[in-house]
């Protein structure tokens, strides 16, 4: 069903169906108390990490619009992704260098949605995110970015390491911001580059950042050490755009 622009399943089945298809499900709302096959769905939800949000009854009958839910909606992605290969693409045809940002856990809306905004404005030809464990262009993202969600390609991949090796095979140079790296400033971003932005509690995973070919920093001069994800990916976007732009 559609509510407000939302995609919802609800029932216990229909979720049921939803998880055992790999339906894309951003999340899924279960009435505290609820017994039964609840349960099963939510170890369904468990072993394919998506969130599950504990609420009163009233809560899902608002949200379902006094719809039998019987205890469950499950949020469906209403947006289309594209494969990571279709930003490659419109790199070629518009005849520039790859421009891809690839944010690894990124569970905030707001923030993947400030994220999309900036990387729009800064000519970013794509933003690469995970399956499991993070948000996806949910339609909360889209008010957050303002809109710019519907005019940027957005890839969902299994896994993140292995995406930043499929990318490094297609030539492109691949940098995550972290603490202990070379100052931002320093470094030649002008080239085929993909930025790794990391989750706003647990950064950027070890793996991920092995698979990299360099680390940036941002100098941090006051007594916080570290920014915002969206903060953080807005000035690095930007050192990237100033760069190309030969400023």
């Amino acid at each position: 069903m559609n509510v407000e622009g939302k995609d919802f399943i609800i029932g216990r089945n229909p979720v049921i169906e939803a998880l055992a298809g790999g339906r894309e499900i951003e999340k899924i709302m279960i009435a505290k108390g609820a017994e039964g096959s609840i349960k099963k769905i939510a170890g369904m939800a468990k072993d394919k990490g998506i969130p599950i949000h504990y609420s009163e009854k009233r809560a899902l009958d608002s949200v379902s619009e006094g719809a039998n839910h019987q205890g469950v909606i499950a949020f469906v992605s209403a947006h289309t992704y594209c494969e990571v290969d279709d930003i490659l693409r419109l790199a070629e045809d518009r005849k520039e260098d790859p421009f891809v940002l690839i944010l690894d856990g990124i569970e905030d809306p707001h923030n993947l949605g400030a994220i999309i905004r900036t990387a729009e404005a800064a000519g970013v030809h794509g933003v690469i995110i995970p399956k499991r464990r993070a948000v996806g262009i949910t339609p909360a993202v889209t008010r957050a970015s303002a809109g710019a969600s519907q005019h940027m390609l957005c890839a969902k991949v299994s896994n993140i390491a292995q995406t930043i090796d499929n990318l490094k095979k297609q030539g492109l140079w691949i940098g995550a911001c972290d603490m202990g790296g070379s100052e931002f400033y320093t470094v030649d971003l002008k080239r085929r580059i993909g930025l790794v932005i990391g989750g706003e509690g647990s950064g950027i995973g070890k793996l991920v950042r092995e698979k990299c070919d360099f680390i940036c920093s941002i100098p941090m001069k006051g007594k916080i050490n570290s920014l915002n994800a969206s903060n953080a990916a807005a000035i690095l976007l930007y050192e990237v755009r100033k760069q190309r732009d030969g400023k």
